[in-house]
C-alpha cells in the first residue's frame, strides 16, 4: 500500500524559490543528480572498506539514460542505495543532507570526500521536470525496493519498488518548458561539460563519458611532457600548446590540486582571460575564478581542484572566507617560484618563449606586490640589438653612460622599433642603449621602473632631441645671433600657425642633428596612454602636443634666414615634413602631397 505525506519544508513555496533563485542555471541539474550518483557510489565503496558490506560490491558504474519519445531521463548508480526510511529523512526532509551526515559519523575512519548537499541538489530536478520518481534499493540485508513519486508540489508518495538489483534510479519526466533537455546533444554536452572528470566511470548511450582519475589527481614525477599537452588539448582543442605548465598539489592548510598552463599571450588580454576551471571533488563548478586567482593570474589557463574552496550551497558562486585568500596567495606565489626556477635552470629556454610571456609577468608585477618582488627576478628587457636582459641588469649597464646631470639613469626606450629606426640609431651613435618597450603592458611599466629603482628615469626616444634626452649638463653655444634666433623661430611658427598640435622651439644643439626634430613630452604622452588603457580615466581625452625643436647650429639655418618668400617657405617646410616622416606623423593627404612634390623634383 502506498504512503503519502508532505514533504518537510519551511515553506509552500520552496519549489519556485528552487526553480527561480537557488539554482538560476538550469542545467546544473544533471550536475547535482550525477553528483549524487558519485555519491552513493563512494559512500558504499567506503563502507566497503570498512567491513560493513558483505560481499564483493562489483564494478560501480552511473549510467545516464534518456527516451526521447517518452521525454524522461534516467540517472542511475549501484551504490549504497536507500530504504523507505532515508527516503523519509533524505528526501522529504529537506533540511538535512545525506553526504553531510555520513561524513560526520564516518570522519574518522575512512577518507570520505563526499560532494555535498544531497537534499538540495537532487531537487534541483525540478526545474526541468514536472515529475520526478526515485527507484531504489538499499544495500542493506533484506532490503525492501522503494519507489517515491512527487509532481513537483509539496506532496510526495512512497511504495514499495521494482528495483532489483542495489542502486537508485532517478527518473525525470521533462516539463514542456525545458524540452531541450529531451535531446541527446544537449545531454551529452552537459555531461561533458560538468561531469567528464567524475571519479565513477560514466555511461551514456553505452558509451563512456569521463576519466575517472584526471592528470591534476595524478603524480607528477610519473606524468610525460606528451601527457601534460594532450591533456590541454582536451581542455583547449583549438588553442596552440602551452609554453609551460605548475603542477599544483597541497594538502596543508587547505586541500587544492590541480594544473596550470601558461598559453600564449601577445595582445589579447581580455580574449585569454577566464579559462581556468575550477573542480570541487572533481564536479567541475564555474570558468569564474577572479574571486580565487588574482586578476592577473586569470591570464593562466587549466584546472584548480579544491574541496575547501567555499562555494554557496548551488555551488554558483563563493562565500567570502579566510580559506579563499590563502589559496589565492599559495597559487601566486606557486606560480613565482615556478617562473623563477625555469628561468634559473632553463633561461634560453624561458628567453626563447619570452613574447609571449611579456605581458603575463608585467601584469603581475604591476597589479601584485609580492608577485613584483620574484618576478623583478626573471621581467627581462629587449634592447635595440635584440638581446634580452634582465630589468635590474639592464639599468645598471646603463649606469656608465646614460647617467644625467642630477645623478638619474635615463632609461631610453622605444615602443615601435621601425618607426623609430631613426632616433635609435642616432642614439646607439652617441653609445647609448635603447630598450625596446612595444607590450601592450608598456605604457604602464614605466611608472613601475621609476618607483622600484632608486633614481631612474624613462623617456621614450623622441621625447627630447637625442642631444637632451640625457641631459649631462653640457652647453651648447649657437652660431646664430640672439636677434636670428628669433627670426627663425618666427618664421617657422608662421609656417605651422594653422596647427594647433605642434608647437616651435628653437634650441643650440650638434651641428649633425637634424634641422627639425619632432618630440613629444614624456609625461604628458605617458598620461594621455594610459587613459587611453583605463590607468588615469580621471585625466579624461588628454589632447596630442608636439615640440618641432628647430636646431639654431644646423647649417641650414642661416641659409633659411637669407632665403625669401616661396624658396623660403619650400625649405621651411620641407624640414618639417621630414621630420614629421622620421616620427611617423606624416600620413594622409599630407604625406601624399609631399611624395607629389618630391616626384616633380626627380
Amino acid at each position: 500500500m502506498a504512503t503519502k505525506g508532505s514533504i518537510s519544508v519551511n515553506t509552500e513555496n520552496i519549489f519556485p524559490i528552487i526553480k527561480k533563485f537557488l539554482y538560476s542555471d538550469h542545467e546544473i541539474f544533471l550536475r547535482e543528480l550525477v553528483s549524487n550518483a558519485t555519491d552513493a557510489c563512494k559512500k558504499l565503496k567506503a563502507l566497503s572498506s570498512m567491513g560493513e558490506v558483505k560481499g564483493e560490491i562489483g564494478e560501480l558504474t552511473i549510467t545516464v539514460a534518456l527516451d526521447e519519445k517518452k521525454k524522461t531521463l534516467t540517472i542511475s548508480d549501484n551504490g549504497i542505495g536507500m530504504t523507505e526510511a532515508e527516503i523519509e529523512k533524505y528526501i522529504n526532509q529537506l533540511a538535512f543532507s545525506g553526504a553531510e551526515e555520513f561524513v560526520e559519523k564516518y570522519k574518522d575512519k575512512a577518507d570520505t570526500d563526499i560532494i555535498g548537499h544531497f537534499g538540495l541538489g537532487f531537487y534541483s530536478a525540478f526545474m526541468v521536470a514536472d515529475k520526478v520518481e526515485i527507484q531504489t534499493l538499499s544495500h542493506q540485508e533484506d532490503a525492501i525496493p522503494a519507489h517515491w513519486t512527487c509532481d513537483g508540489s509539496t506532496s510526495f508518495s512512497i511504495k514499495k519498488g521494482k528495483r532489483k538489483e542495489r542502486g537508485t534510479d532517478i527518473i525525470l519526466h521533462i516539463s514542456e518548458d525545458s524540452n531541450e533537455f529531451a535531446a541527446k546533444a544537449r545531454i551529452n554536452n552537459l555531461l561533458d561539460k560538468y561531469c567528464k572528470f567524475l571519479p565513477i566511470p560514466i555511461y551514456f548511450d553505452e558509451k563512456n563519458i569521463n576519466e575517472t582519475k584526471p592528470l591534476w589527481l595524478q603524480s607528477p614525477t610519473k606524468i610525460t611532457d606528451e601527457e601534460y599537452t594532450e591533456f590541454y588539448s582536451k581542455l583547449y582543442p583549438m588553442a596552440e600548446p602551452p609554453l609551460f605548465w605548475i603542477h599544483l598539489n597541497v594538502d596543508y592548510p587547505f586541500n587544492l590540486t590541480g594544473i596550470l598552463y601558461f598559453p600564449k599571450i601577445k595582445d589579447a588580454i581580455e580574449a585569454e582571460k577566464h579559462k581556468v576551471q575550477l573542480y570541487s571533488n572533481q564536479v567541475y563548478v564555474t570558468d569564474s575564478v577572479k574571486d580565487i586567482l588574482p586578476e592577473f593570474l586569470t591570464l593562466l589557463h587549466g584546472v584548480i581542484d579544491s574541496p575547501d574552496i567555499p562555494l554557496n550551497v548551488s555551488r554558483s558562486s563563493l562565500q567570502s572566507d579566510g580559506a579563499v585568500k590563502k589559496i589565492t596567495s599559495h597559487i601566486t606565489k606557486k606560480v613565482a617560484d615556478k617562473l623563477a626556477s625555469i628561468f634559473k635552470n632553463q633561461r634560453e629556454e624561458f628567453e626563447s618563449k619570452w613574447e609571449y610571456m611579456d605581458v603575463f609577468v608585467k601584469y603581475g608585477m604591476l597589479s601584485d606586490e609580492k608577485f613584483a618582488e620574484k618576478a623583478n627576478g626573471f621581467c627581462l628587457v629587449k634592447d635595440e640589438e635584440g638581446k634580452l636582459s634582465v630589468l635590474g641588469e639592464f639599468i645598471e649597464q646603463l649606469k656608465t653612460n646614460q647617467t644625467d646631470k642630477d645623478g638619474d639613469t635615463i632609461l631610453l626606450y622605444a615602443n615601435h622599433k621601425d618607426i623609430q629606426y631613426s632616433q635609435i640609431q642616432a642614439a646607439k651613435e652617441m653609445g647609448y642603449k635603447v630598450a625596446i618597450f612595444d607590450g601592450v603592458l608598456d605604457s604602464h611599466i614605466h611608472n613601475y621602473i621609476e618607483q622600484k629603482f632608486e633614481k631612474t628615469k624613462c623617456k621614450r626616444i623622441d621625447a627630447a632631441p637625442i642631444d637632451k634626452l640625457v641631459d649631462k649638463g653640457e652647453t651648447i653655444e649657437t652660431t646664430l645671433s640672439e636677434d636670428d634666433v628669433k627670426k627663425l623661430t618666427t618664421v617657422f611658427e608662421k609656417a605651422v600657425k594653422d596647427q594647433t598640435e605642434y608647437k616651435i622651439s628653437t634650441e643650440a644643439l650638434s651641428p649633425s642633428t637634424p634641422l627639425v626634430s619632432v618630440t613629444e613630452d614624456e609625461f604628458m604622452r605617458r598620461m594621455r596612454e594610459m587613459s587611453r588603457t583605463g590607468g588615469q580615466a580621471m585625466f579624461g581625452n588628454l589632447p596630442t602636443e608636439y615640440k618641432l625643436v628647430v636646431n639654431s647650429n644646423h647649417k641650414k639655418g642661416k641659409a633659411i634666414l637669407e632665403a625669401k618668400g616661396k624658396a623660403q617657405s619650400k625649405v621651411i617646410q620641407k624640414a618639417i615634413n621630414l621630420a614629421l616622416l622620421s616620427a611617423g606623423l606624416l600620413i594622409g593627404e599630407k604625406l601624399h602631397a609631399f611624395l607629389q612634390e618630391e616626384q616633380k623634383n626627380l
